[in-house]
């Protein structure tokens, strides 16, 4: 999985403001503590299987598919992939097409090539990097959007979340699920024992946690059996305290990781990650702990869990729900505090995109550019989209709401992933590249400079020098 101030990704930049940013973290601030509910997880008017056309109720025309199969690769699994087969699920019903879905690994880019050289390609993928859509465009995979699927993504879309999809001047993308990662999510119970209030900055943020670990809780547990938790630490850090221009530098490889910016974030990482006792289990704990479990055991165990806080985005209400904890009463959020003088807000996201050309394909591709499709999921929780003409009512929880209030309202300004901007060799790929050197990094993070000429070394090759 990959979720502050604009988006900037290979040949598109939208500009920024310090106040924009700001005015989205600010948002993101307002009532994240509050709860409601909303049980119902129905799709709205199905229609008549096999109908096509535009469904009563619905905001989508889509064609008649009968006898129509496709296949959509995804590296989602659990509670996300069943909740995304519902949407599948609803697509079936207003064309009449049958839907498979398809485990993908990570990096999925492999996954794809091997499926493609073995002649059986999925129809469309969910890719959660824009690097990776580059890539499967260079590769000959992807195939441009149509004409309808491009209509319901204008009609949806900010210019923002349509740029991020295109590929030398072409859409190829619909970003149908968006990420905020700039969120730490806290045991409520442990907050309240240890007296501790929702931090603002970086400083409060190690005050917080000391207070956290003197009432006998370990502050923070880490997801670092997988590496993308780790790019999105830093990420946040560097963001807020170099700023945003040093950001887009770095995303393009157009400053070095040498740089005298890399070194003072990760001295700032470090400040937790090489404290003695504030990551559950330890640097050698925290690399065997994948980013569920890193949730989980931090709302399990009443007011003594096995950590007060996680950070990660938005979806980590998934796995916060498979405890008894409950979102806004049990499991409460802050935004990822201040570093420098803005708060950072930092996105990410999975797109649709097309490798089998197809009236099926095409069609799916339009469904999941529709509000009608988004809210379907939004409904299940754990799930945030950049489509703006979604009624942020359906979210089933006043948090998620917020959330995603928060992203609507920024519109374009803020800033995607930076690791999903790189070629995947360098910020995509388990056990090489920026994940594994932060892992090692992890595991001693005295070791600045030799953390700094690894993430160089490695980035100059997967750039092409």
């Amino acid at each position: 999985m990959r979720t502050s101030s604009t988006i900037r990704t290979r040949g598109t930049v939208k500009r920024t403001t310090r106040a924009a940013a700001a005015l989205a973290a600010g948002a993101l601030a307002l009532s994240l503590t509050a709860c409601g509910g909303d049980d119902d997880n129905g799709s709205g008017d199905s229609g008549d299987k096999g109908g096509g056309g535009k469904q009563p109720g619905a905001s989508v025309t889509l064609p008649k598919l009968d006898g129509e199969s496709l296949s959509v690769a995804a590296v989602w699994t659990g509670t996300e992939q069943k909740n995304f087969k519902q949407v599948l699920t609803e697509f079936e019903k207003r064309t009449g097409a049958k839907v498979t879905f398809v485990p993908a690994q990570d990096p999925i880019i492999n996954f794809l090539g091997s499926k493609i050289a073995g002649g059986a390609p999925p129809d469309v993928a969910m890719l959660p990097q824009p690097g990776a859509i580059k890539q499967a465009v260079d590769k000959g995979w992807a195939k441009p959007l149509g004409a309808e699927a491009t209509k319901e993504l204008g009609e949806n879309y900010s210019p923002g979340w349509q740029d991020i999809g295109k590929v030398g001047g072409k859409q190829y993308g619909v970003y149908y699920k968006a990420a905020n990662k700039s969120l730490i999510w806290y045991n409520a119970k442990v907050f309240e024992n240890a007296g501790a209030a929702e931090p603002k900055t970086w400083d409060e943020l190690l005050n917080t946690a000391q207070m956290v670990y003197d009432s006998g809780v370990t502050p923070f547990s880490v997801g670092g059996a997988d590496g993308w938790t780790l790019t999105d630490w830093f990420e946040n850090v560097y963001l807020s305290q170099a700023g945003p221009e040093k950001y887009d530098q770095l995303a393009k490889h157009e400053i070095k990781w040498t740089d005298p910016s890399v070194k003072e974030a990760l001295t700032t990482l470090a400040e937790i990650w090489g404290k003695k006792d504030f990551v559950a289990g330890g640097a050698s704990g925290a690399l065997q702990t994948e980013f569920p479990a890193s949730v989980t055991q931090t709302f399990t165990g009443g007011d003594q869990p096995k950590a007060g806080m996680v950070y990660e985005g938005d979806f980590a209400q998934v796995n916060i729900g498979e405890t008894k904890a409950e979102v806004g009463t049990d499991a409460k959020v802050f935004p990822f505090p201040a570093v420098g003088d803005t708060a950072p807000v930092v996105s990410g996201g999975d797109a649709a995109v097309i490798l089998k050309d197809s009236k099926a394909a095409q069609a799916l591709a339009t469904w999941l550019a529709s509000p009608d499709a988004a809210a379907i999921q939004a409904k299940l929780g754990g799930f945030l989209s950049p489509n703006k003409s979604v009624d942020t009512s359906v979210y089933p929880n006043e948090v998620q709401k917020k959330i995603a209030e928060a992203l609507l309202a920024a519109g374009d300004d803020f800033r995607f992933d930076m690791s999903d901007q790189a070629p995947q060799a360098f910020g995509g790929t388990p056990g090489k590249g920026e994940w594994k050197t932060l892992q090692d990094f992890l595991k001693n993070p005295k070791d600045v400079a030799g953390a700094q000429a690894k993430l160089e070394a490695d980035a100059a090759a997967a750039y092409g020098g």
